[in-house]
């Protein structure tokens, strides 16, 4: 790009704000390229006369010559978990984790359930077999309902960003969350995202690329993940640092992914807390 090092200076939110708002992948290839482009946008200017001193890139110098950014801030998504009826979910894909927002409602209708969202057969059936297992199971988790709700209204699951197909089975937990969230009236826990394939009979599966999904919740500065036990084993592959900063918390039922993800029910006029943490759940910050 025709800068000698001592031109130009990146400061260490610069590059957070390459990484976080430019790029999404699991290695540095679009990192560089990103931190080329501004490079040359600087040796032209210097080029077209605008002097030789040694340029320092901020944040607002990232934003001015890269432009708005290309993705949007996955801190300021979560927020939307504070209403019953969404839930967070980690996804895996070839650019590396993401975040995967579930979202439910209902109104009247015939029982009938729509799923919107560029969904994969995978992942349409996993949102099946998650509703019929809050059909069967609904007032085990409080649910005040009439017992014919379900067969008088209409459920929609929608997963967004439809722009990009999304399927597998590990959204699995997630879309059962969400879905309970709803009917409960119980928010789910906004520092809590989860990942795992559910089955009829309530058991969570295991997940392939926690690394990568661990990855994206820190992104997302989201400090608390919901996964398999089967998948305790994967936590070897994460690195060091990232098991000191976040939380795993590793359950083989439904019930557990539960009992961890959603606030307790808030009292009339005041906010929700959260649940205290059961005897039964399996290590969270490891050594």
């Amino acid at each position: 790009n025709g800068l000698d090092r001592d031109r130009i200076e990146f400061t260490d939110e610069a590059l957070a704000e390459i990484a976080e708002g430019y790029t999404r992948e699991a290695g540095v290839r679009n990192l560089e390229r990103e931190i080329g482009a501004v490079c040359r946008k600087i040796a032209l200017r210097q080029a077209e006369g605008g002097g030789r001193r040694r340029r320092v890139i901020r944040r607002k110098q990232v934003r001015e010559m890269l432009g708005r950014r290309r993705f949007l801030a996955e801190v300021e998504m979560r927020r939307r978990t504070s209403a019953p009826g969404v839930a967070a979910g980690l996804a895996w894909t070839p650019a590396g984790g993401e975040i995967l927002f579930v979202e439910a409602t209902a109104f009247e209708g015939k029982g009938e359930l729509k799923i919107t969202g560029q969904l994969g057969d995978v992942m349409r059936e996993s949102a099946e077999a998650a509703l019929s297992y809050v059909r069967a199971n609904a007032r085990v988790w409080g649910s005040s309902l009439p017992g014919n709700w379900f067969r008088e209204n209409d459920i929609h699951v929608h997963v967004p960003a439809g722009a990009i197909p999304k399927d597998g089975p590990s959204a699995g937990i997630t879309m059962a969350t969400a879905v309970v969230s709803l009917v409960t009236g119980r928010a789910v826990r906004p520092d809590t995202a989860m990942t795992g394939e559910l089955t009829l009979a309530g058991k969570v599966l295991p997940i392939g690329g926690l690394k990568e999904k661990a990855l994206a919740a820190q992104r997302a500065e989201i400090p608390r993940v919901i996964a398999p036990r089967l998948n305790q084993a994967d936590l070897e592959d994460i690195p060091a640092h990232l098991r000191k900063e976040m939380e795993f918390v590793f359950v083989d039922s439904i019930d557990r992914v539960l009992a961890e993800a959603l606030e307790e029910r808030p009292a009339a006029g005041r906010r929700g807390r959260s649940r205290p943490a059961s005897r039964e759940r399996v290590a969270a910050r490891p050594r």
